[in-house]
């Protein structure tokens, strides 16, 4: 069995960290491609929603983990 991790600049702040490719949250470009966005620039971004009275934008829990190879779609590999 093996693992999947994607590395990649996160849309905000640019810095490279490793994301699930699958649950990451990322923001979507107008040409279609999801751009993916770290932790921190998460976290910062729902204490900001929390004081203008939003919800917090979700995230799954997996979202910075790796995912089992079997668990990516056919076209992903």
């Amino acid at each position: 069995m093996s693992y999947v991790i994607a590395q990649g600049p996160c849309w905000v702040c640019g810095r490279p960290f490793a994301f699930n490719p699958l649950t990451a949250p990322s923001m979507l470009q107008g040409d279609g491609r999801k751009e993916p966005v770290c932790q921190d620039c998460m976290k910062k971004a729902n204490l900001t929603r929390k004081k203008n009275g939003l919800d917090p934008l979700p995230i799954a829990p997996d979202a910075y983990s790796p995912i089992n190879e079997d668990d990516l779609p056919g076209d992903a590999v």
